[in-house]
């Protein structure tokens, strides 16, 4: 089964090493800069499609990356893993 991958990065600082780490690994990555929150920051949305094989690569690689962005005062990042129906590419 396909996964679909959304991570939503509160650090900028994250933004672009996250992006090359996976884009490094082959993943496909959508960047979409979105907004929201209590105090409806800016922050950067990644949207990720992969099989489910690739799985537990692709968290070991978004925790790794994002966790030295972590603060006392937060987390860098909040992930969600949604299966998919369907795929397809037009």
């Amino acid at each position: 089964m396909s996964k679909l991958i959304l991570v939503i990065i509160f650090n900028a600082e994250a933004v672009e090493p996250l992006s090359q780490s996976l884009l490094g690994k082959g993943y496909s990555v959508t960047k979409i800069s979105s907004m929201g929150g209590f105090l409806r920051r800016e922050n950067t949305t990644f949207v990720i499609g992969l099989d489910e094989a690739r799985l537990e690569e692709a968290m070991t690689t978004i925790r790794d990356v994002c966790k030295p962005f972590s603060s006392s005062e937060g987390h860098a990042a909040t992930i969600f893993v949604l299966d998919v129906a369907e795929f397809a590419r037009a």
